[in-house]
């Protein structure tokens, strides 16, 4: 038997895996319908296409892709196909050695790592990560009035905002209208390197400022491989954690998507008694040591853990106040599951933690 697979049936099921990849729904068949309902809705045409400027999480997203289809005439859409066609698999990527450096000053570094650290894109960088983005970032001088990006050129560089007011314009009937400001912060031109797809507005200086810059390359060899690299490694993290391996892959990949890097050193306080908890932990490598405190104020040591055990749930699932605590025996590397996402995504372990919880009660009350 002959199958044809329809045209665009490999975009529309890449776009609809990036979506879900992004909003991480609890029910994946309701995603779906609601997804594919909008899509068909998006199709009818409309006067204003869709744009994406990320200044915080709240207003991180993809942009519409139907919005942007290239025009049959001659014009800047024209290069939405070589675009469409550049594929970066980080799979593939095996080149490790070749980081960019731009010199910085100590205090240009360390202003920039204050406003890298806020952006969404990079949270999940540990800090290895985090000093390559800002080795890579060059500084970029604009004017009043200076276009930074074309709304549909080809995207070249991510750029982070410094100082300065930039205005966010879309292309309605031949004529940019004014959408967003950024004042003095914010970040913009991911998406475009992120997924294939040409700019999807304009950014035009207001006055002068300063951008720093990241170009294409090292976008996606840092902040996409990072990202395969970090899913895969902590989807083997959770594979080895007994109580999660009843997880499908889906659920498997989608937790491992928001855990965040942690590093402790000998003796530091990962977590203390009485605190109010912030979320639940696994450790990927080292060794912890688990303490209480008994009526009289002793801290008495009460147990040791080390590589792919998890702690902190106890106080989450009683909705309590920490009722140990834990400190780093020599360097711990830690993944952390804030607390809004464990519920979420740990429903189908939370019955067995909360078994293990009761003995864990009842061992230490003895």
């Amino acid at each position: 038997m002959n199958l044809e697979i329809p045209d665009g049936l490999g975009d529309l099921l890449r776009d609809f895996t990036v979506a879900v990849l992004k909003e991480r729904p609890g029910d994946l068949y309701d995603f779906a319908v609601d997804y594919f309902t909008k899509v068909r809705d998006i199709r009818k045409p409309k006067d204003v296409p869709m744009y994406i400027i990320v200044e915080d999480d709240d207003e991180a997203g993809e942009p519409d892709r139907m919005a942007f289809k290239p025009k049959a005439s001659s014009g800047r859409y024209a290069r939405r196909q070589s675009v469409s066609a550049e594929r970066y698999n980080p799979e593939e990527d095996e080149d490790e050695d070749d980081h960019i450096i731009y010199p910085k000053t100590d205090e240009q570094r360390e202003r920039l790592t204050k406003t890298v650290s806020g952006i969404l894109l990079f949270r999940s960088l540990e800090p290895e990560q985090t000093a390559q983005v800002i080795d890579a970032m060059f500084e970029r001088k604009v004017t009043p009035g200076e276009t930074v990006i074309h709304q549909g050129d080809d995207g070249d560089n991510f750029y982070v905002i410094d100082s300065g007011v930039f205005n966010v314009l879309v292309d309605v009937k031949g004529e940019d209208q004014p959408v967003h400001t950024f004042d003095n912060r914010g970040s913009f031109g991911e998406l475009a390197l992120m997924y294939n797809m040409p700019r999807s507005a304009t950014v035009r200086s207001a006055t002068e400022g300063t951008l720093w810059a990241m170009d294409r390359n090292s976008f996606r060899r840092i902040v996409l491989k990072s990202a395969f690299k970090k899913r895969k490694k902590y989807e083997d993290l959770l594979e080895s954690v007994t109580i999660l391996q009843n997880l499908d892959r889906y659920e498997r990949m989608t937790l491992a998507d928001a855990l965040q890097p942690r590093v402790y050193q000998d003796g530091d306080a990962i977590i203390k008694q009485g605190d109010d908890p912030d979320g639940v932990y696994f450790v990927e490598e080292g060794h912890i040591r688990i303490t209480m405190f008994s009526q009289d104020g002793t801290e008495t040591d009460i147990g040791t853990r080390t590589t792919s055990t998890y702690f902190g749930e106890l106080a989450l699932i009683e909705n309590k106040p920490r009722t140990a605590s834990v400190y780093a025996v020599g360097r711990v590397k830690a993944a952390f599951l804030e607390r809004e996402c464990f519920e979420r995504l740990l429903g189908p372990c939370l019955e067995i933690m909360k078994r293990n919880s009761q003995v864990y009660t009842m061992y230490v009350s003895n």
